[in-house]
């Protein structure tokens, strides 16, 4: 990035398909709720806005992002969902910690979209500092949870397309 002040988040909404017939669930980790909230916030707007029922998006909660593949595979198993976004932040500390955390959710969440052929949307900010997950959860760059929602709704819908 060339260091300016942008919303990484603009997308053109014509570009997005409708959410009326599809079921949604989130997976949200309590673990860093000032930024999580913001990305569920902006998430379910995003949902709303593209015409997702309310009563076809489940939102459920887990302790931290490193429980979100489990999350996420209890609420394919049993809720039928087509799509599951997951939002998370894991912000860099003095130990290798993060490394570990953010290397076992972004392989735990792949895995999971694979073998289940469901979407699951990688939507964890790993961040240097908590003002670099503050501009990515609504600030200056957007709201990665918006992000995520389209991904959901495209990947749904390509998956519809397909006939998968």
């Amino acid at each position: 990035m060339d260091g300016k002040k942008q919303n990484l988040s603009f997308y053109d909404p014509a570009k997005v398909p409708s959410a009326a017939k599809m079921r949604m669930g989130i997976v949200v980790s309590e673990w860093n709720a000032e930024i999580t909230g913001a990305l569920l916030a902006g998430a379910v707007e995003t949902l709303k806005k593209h015409g997702l029922p309310e009563e076809n998006l489940h939102v459920h909660y887990v302790p931290g992002s490193y429980e979100l593949p489990q999350g996420a595979g209890y609420l394919i198993d049993q809720l039928e969902v087509d799509a599951v976004i997951c939002l998370g932040c894991v912000i860099q500390g003095e130990t290798r910690h993060f490394e570990f955390i953010c290397q076992a959710v972004s392989q735990g969440l792949m895995n999971l979209g694979l073998d289940s052929g469901i979407p699951v949307i990688f939507g964890v900010l790993t961040t240097d500092n908590f003002s670099q997950a503050r501009e990515r959860a609504g600030g200056v760059h957007g709201n990665k949870g918006d992000e995520a929602a389209v991904t959901a709704i495209k990947m749904v819908d390509l998956k519809i397309r397909l006939g998968a």
